[in-house]
């Protein structure tokens, strides 16, 4: 087979579109452009990025063209994405015999930049910056955030050696790299164990240490690295919010960073699914901590797609940082959930339009309405309401404050109390401090926190 010189471009535009590719021949042969390999590994942190693996179906990222072996006078399946601003291009097609180009043209059905909406992936990991910054092309995102973490690395000596991928590429709150509308900025995943872990972004320098809990001790803690990055002119995002690992505090210190205010956002990464999240997060607005929801891809392997959840944020100024602490944002992994007040009503929608897709208004944790495509009801009565999508969709909006007070405060207290007073059981009977008033300064960020939960 002679290569075949295969060009995509936007209708609306004439110009070359950057796609995730697949094409398979009429033996389930999937033909691969010059340049990549049929096999490529799909483990975490293994040759990250250009490819990615969905199930069975291999795909490969393009800038516009590609040069690839082709065979005439077979039917081929072409399938080409370019996120969802545009229609996906899927077609059987029979190039003649000796064909030596190929040209596909994806149609466009909405544009978020116009509309005023940047998209953003809020956290990757592992994939070259060249890399990220082609996937998030092909994958209509704006903003991309690569971040740098301590990982350890298994050597061919034996040796395990830890790693910071990326760290020295640290560019903060300027673009590392930019093409188009799409950036490439490194930031940092600042862990902790057991207390949490938060991603700093836009920092204008790195937050350090990039860990704590380790044979360093626990002096420092997730609200001093918040406390950090926000002299910086960062941005706070909670990663895996309520989520336990196998030493982790259920809320661990990140809890009382939320409810202190030095948490601006929770994330809701394509991992596990939202659904065990939510009553968590629900517990946290019916406290009256209104902290938004972001989505972000934790992409570490070639399983996982860049911006396969995503942020939009409102910011027809640019300030995507300033829009996600207003709330004014939304996570989703596709359309756009835009919520709205239309008089006495709250109304939910989706943009891109997807009749067939269930949209619920919840209100003060509870489900208020439900419909395909558009949801809206009238909740007098409630603290806040936002939308997200049903089944297995994966998407939600902030929530929207409707009145100054909040009915079931109290409840979420009693429930989010006793973490925090386990925490502070940790603080007291097992944490490593080397410093006794780090430990007390600890135990009075807790105290602070349960008052924020007191009646009043």
């Amino acid at each position: 087979m002679r290569p075949v010189h295969v060009r995509i471009v936007a209708a609306d535009t004439g110009q070359p579109l950057a796609v995730r590719l697949r094409i398979v021949e009429a033996d389930g042969t999937e033909a691969v452009p010059l340049g990549y390999f049929r096999d490529f590994p799909t483990q975490r942190h293994e040759d990250v990025g250009g490819r990615v693996r969905l199930g069975m179906e291999r795909w490969y990222y393009i800038d516009g063209s590609c040069e690839i072996p082709l065979p005439g006078g077979q039917p081929l399946r072409i399938v080409a994405v370019a996120g969802p601003d545009y229609q996906p291009f899927d077609t059987i097609q029979t190039l003649g015999v000796g064909q030596l180009t190929l040209r596909l043209t994806l149609q466009r059905r909405w544009d978020h930049r116009a509309a005023g909406w940047l998209a953003l992936d809020l956290r990757c990991h592992d994939l070259t910056p060249h890399l990220a910054l082609l996937e998030g092309r092909a994958e209509g995102l704006d903003v991309i955030q690569l971040l740098a973490r301590r990982i350890p690395f298994l050597s061919q000596d034996g040796q395990i050696y830890d790693i910071v991928p990326h760290l020295a590429a640290f560019s903060g709150q300027q673009p590392l790299l930019s093409r188009d509308h799409t950036q490439v900025y490194v930031n940092t995943l600042n862990e902790h164990p057991v207390l949490g872990r938060v991603a700093l972004i836009h920092a204008h320098r790195p937050v350090f240490p990039l860990t704590a809990g380790d044979e360093a001790g626990d002096d420092v803690t997730v609200g001093d690295w918040c406390d950090q990055c926000h002299r910086k002119g960062g941005l706070t995002v909670w990663v895996d919010p309520f989520e336990p690992g196998p030493t982790q505090l259920r809320g661990g210190e990140a809890l009382v960073a939320a409810l202190l205010g030095q948490i601006d956002a929770l994330e809701v990464h394509s991992g596990p699914r939202t659904t065990p999240l939510l009553p968590w997060v629900y517990h946290l607005w019916n406290a009256g901590v209104l902290v938004p929801l972001v989505g972000a891809s934790g992409k570490e392997s070639n399983r996982t797609l860049l911006g396969q959840v995503r942020t939009y944020a409102y910011a027809p100024d640019g300030n995507w940082v300033g829009a996600i602490k207003a709330r004014q944002c939304c996570l989703s992994d596709g359309p756009l959930l835009r919520l709205q007040q239309e008089g006495s009503e709250v109304v939910a929608t989706l943009e891109p339009p997807e009749e067939h897709t269930a949209v619920e208004l919840i209100a003060d944790g509870e489900v208020v309405a439900r419909g395909q495509g558009q949801a809206r009801a009238f909740v007098p009565e409630a603290g806040w309401v936002a939308a997200r999508l049903a089944g297995h969709r994966l998407g939600h909006t902030p929530p929207l404050q409707l009145r100054p007070h909040f009915p079931r405060r109290a409840q979420a207290a009693a429930y989010l109390r006793p973490l925090i007073e386990r925490l502070q059981q940790w603080v007291t009977s097992a944490a490593r401090f080397t410093q006794p008033q780090r430990r007390q300064a600890l135990l009075d960020r807790c105290t602070a926190a349960l008052a924020t939960l007191s009646p009043g």
